[in-house]
């Protein structure tokens, strides 16, 4: 089954290239089934947002409608992540990943950067996932991608729950980091301008869904309460998608602890959102 978003089977004709990465082999999370994310969210994306209209299937697109050719790719292995990003960009096509737990955003981004070098990282996390003590897991990502991004426009979205480790490495390390708190008490558009003002030419966004409160996403690997709206997160999402991006994922989403899949459906719109503000 492919993403209801895909309008063409011909990966040298697409723009935007789903690929989904089933995978949490480096997750230390109590709930377990984010490897069951990509069909999921592929299922419910034909389920929620395809229509029936005389026999015929009719989508329920955003507003701006699609006009990107998009192609799903299907499935990978997690050692196949390298060589099949490298064939994406390559391309000049542009990579959306579903995974899968958040460790899979390193060697993504890893090879994103072989092609465009330093990113700008948007990081949307409940977690900093800035543990420097141990490596190589979904707990210490932003450490481990240090070397292929600009620190200096990179920033983290939706933080709430850090260790002292963290807080640490955040200081060290002056990241701009923006929780909750910051977007009530400043509002969304000065959020906005801050973060446009902050991020350079070649921005990756890495999503996971934790970000978003779970009243709006349950079915997520580690829900932490008072997160982001999920207008606010898609609100940002498509601000960064109209400047312009070489690349997002979507992690984390746990299917197995959803509520009515709502979590899934919410990714598959979010999907469409970001692709129809691409540039």
């Amino acid at each position: 089954m492919k993403l209801c978003w895909a309008n063409t089977d011909n990966f040298d004709d697409a723009e935007v290239v789903i690929l989904g990465i089933p995978d949490e082999s480096k997750s230390h999370a109590l709930r377990k089934g984010a490897s069951e994310a990509p069909d999921k969210i592929r299922e419910i994306s034909s389920i929620r947002d395809v229509y029936n209209r005389d026999g015929s299937p009719s989508l329920g697109l955003p507003f701006s409608g699609l006009k990107k050719r998009i192609c799903d790719y299907g499935n990978i292995k997690r050692t196949q992540v390298s060589e099949t990003i490298d064939k994406i960009v390559s391309k000049s096509k542009i990579p959306l990943s579903m995974g899968g737990d958040h460790s899979i955003s390193v060697e993504i981004i890893k090879s994103i950067s072989k092609k465009y070098g330093s990113l700008s990282l948007i990081y949307f996390d409940a977690h900093p996932d800035f543990i420097s003590s141990t490596r190589n897991y979904y707990g210490s990502v932003f450490y481990d991608v240090l070397p292929f991004i600009d620190l200096k426009s990179s920033l983290q979205i939706g933080t709430r729950t850090p260790e002292q480790e963290e807080i640490d490495n955040i200081k060290k390390y002056d990241l701009t980091v923006i929780t909750p708190f910051d977007i009530v008490k400043k509002g969304i558009s000065e959020i906005e301008k801050l973060i446009l003002n902050k991020i350079r030419k070649n921005v990756y966004v890495s999503f996971d869904m934790d970000a978003i409160d779970p009243a709006y996403a349950p079915g997520v690997s580690v829900p932490v309460p008072m997160g982001l709206r999920n207008i606010e997160a898609v609100y940002l999402l498509k601000s960064l998608a109209s400047r312009g991006i070489v690349g997002m994922d979507i992690m984390e989403v746990c299917p197995g602890y959803d509520v009515k899949d709502r979590t899934s459906h919410l990714a598959s719109r979010m999907i469409a959102e970001v692709i129809s503000h691409m540039i």
